[in-house]
């Protein structure tokens, strides 16, 4: 009886439901919100992107006719897209730099203690949320020729320029509408890393006859190495993605000096209706945003250099 028991057991399946397979099937069912995210508002628009650069779309008719690569092609030949790209460039560049640049110094400078410090952190974190709309009005109000900020250069003798409507000025206005609004994220990013570092590290430089300059270059910045490498990804993805700031200040004027590239696609889809064409600059778009994130993150060896 006793062998028989033995064989029956030595011939019973294993439990479907093993703990390795219960603990996958629980990660799967954490990570299925975002895979459905991921799935419904990034693989599908993207999949339907494609076919449509690859079609001519009559929005009023409905009807697609399959024109191949003639989108692509015309990218070389589109007149205004340098002006476009150059916007784009300018702008980006400058919303990154600022934002990054204004970002760690005012986070160096609030971390220090000081009666109203939590005033002034709350003060310049204030604009992230605000409506964006909102605040690009106001500050459409305060740019304008009779507005706040020319009545305050007048106040001291100076005559202000019509911001919004030559292009020089006009880029520098949506730079710093821009940068204004959004560089709370990076300085509480800042702040974070900045008070992650050991003071032990400060105190042994400070005893070696290390000077402030070198302290921050030598200690500071490689251990917020790697906040650098995060508020730089997201600067320049969301100045690639700005959009309601120059639709709202300048509705891509004076002439093509503030059309970035994610306006230009709102206009050539949805103000011409060539939802192709519209298309391939959007996937224009989104491959010079996978390439630079790419790019910053093959060089975060060199950049964030507590990584093995």
């Amino acid at each position: 009886m006793s062998r028989a028991s033995a064989n029956v057991r030595g011939t019973a399946r294993p439990p479907f439901w093993t703990t390795r397979r219960r603990d996958v099937l629980t990660g799967y069912l954490f990570i299925a919100p975002q895979l459905a995210g991921v799935l419904l508002f990034v693989l599908v628009p993207v999949g339907l992107a494609i076919w449509y650069s690859l079609n001519d779309w009559n929005v009023f008719t409905g009807k697609q006719t399959f024109v191949g690569a003639e989108h692509y092609t015309a990218l070389a030949s589109d007149p205004q897209l340098p002006s476009v790209l150059l916007a784009t460039a300018i702008f980006s560049g400058g919303v990154v730099i600022l934002n990054i640049t204004l970002g760690l110094l005012i986070a160096v400078l609030l971390n220090r203690r000081f009666r109203g410090a939590t005033l002034f952190r709350t003060l310049f974190f204030s604009p992230v949320v605000v409506s964006v709309v909102a605040w690009t009005l106001v500050w459409g109000f305060l740019l304008q020729d009779n507005g706040g900020i020319n009545g305050m250069l007048a106040t001291i003798g100076i005559e202000g320029p019509n911001w919004l409507q030559h292009g020089d000025t006009a880029m520098l206005s949506v730079i710093i509408t821009q940068v204004v609004r959004s560089v709370g994220v990076n300085m509480v990013l800042f702040l974070s890393a900045l008070q992650g570092v050991p003071s032990q590290l400060y105190e042994a430089a400070r005893m070696d006859g290390a000077g402030s300059r070198t302290i921050f270059t030598r200690i500071t910045l490689p251990l917020i190495s790697p906040t650098l490498l995060l508020t730089a990804i997201i600067t320049i993805v969301g100045a690639l993605q700005s959009f309601a700031q120059i639709a709202v200040l300048t509705g891509g004027g004076p002439e093509l000096s503030t059309t970035v590239l994610v306006y230009y696609v709102f206009q050539q889809a949805f103000e011409f209706n060539d939802i192709g064409y519209g298309s391939t600059l959007a996937l224009m778009l989104l491959s010079f945003v996978m390439l630079l994130t790419l790019l910053q993150w093959q060089l975060r060896r060199k950049w964030v250099f507590h990584e093995q």
